[in-house]
């Protein structure tokens, strides 16, 4: 396991009240050894005018998925991560349903982590890649 500990959906759910996740719909789903998984509406909070998910949406729950799983590899009494560089492609429209994307590392350094996140439709399709760079800091 990559993570440091495996704090239950119900708390990772928890920590989102009032912030920009929850109003999203952002839900965690599943925490395994080597990812966090997390699902998002296509609604009227993710759409943009055109009825397609919207293309900053998909940053949203790539960057929250990211930064997250990040902060469950560290020592946060030591340590604080942030992100650095996020980016994405965005491969295929939605138009309804529901989301999911899964971060799983691609680099675990000291200093810096990499991450991957794949945002999959309801029918398992790829709909957007992102990559998330965070830089891990200490405490002072």
């Amino acid at each position: 396991m990559i993570f440091l500990h495996s704090p239950s959906l119900d708390h990772l759910n928890q920590s989102s009240r009032d912030t920009l996740v929850q109003h999203l719909g952002i839900e965690f789903t599943d925490v395994g050894s080597d990812y966090l998984e997390a699902t998002m509406p296509v609604d009227s909070r993710t759409k943009q005018p055109m009825g397609l998910l919207h293309g900053g949406a998909n940053v949203v729950l790539a960057e929250t998925l990211g930064s997250l799983a990040a902060s469950l590899t560290i020592d946060l009494s030591k340590q604080t991560c942030v992100g650095l560089e996020v980016n994405a492609n965005h491969l295929r429209s939605v138009r309804e349903g529901l989301v999911r994307g899964i971060a799983k590392p691609i680099h675990l350094g000291r200093s810096t982590q990499v991450w991957e996140i794949r945002i999959l439709d309801e029918k398992e399709k790829l709909c957007c890649i992102s990559r998330l760079t965070m830089a891990i800091l200490d405490k002072k």
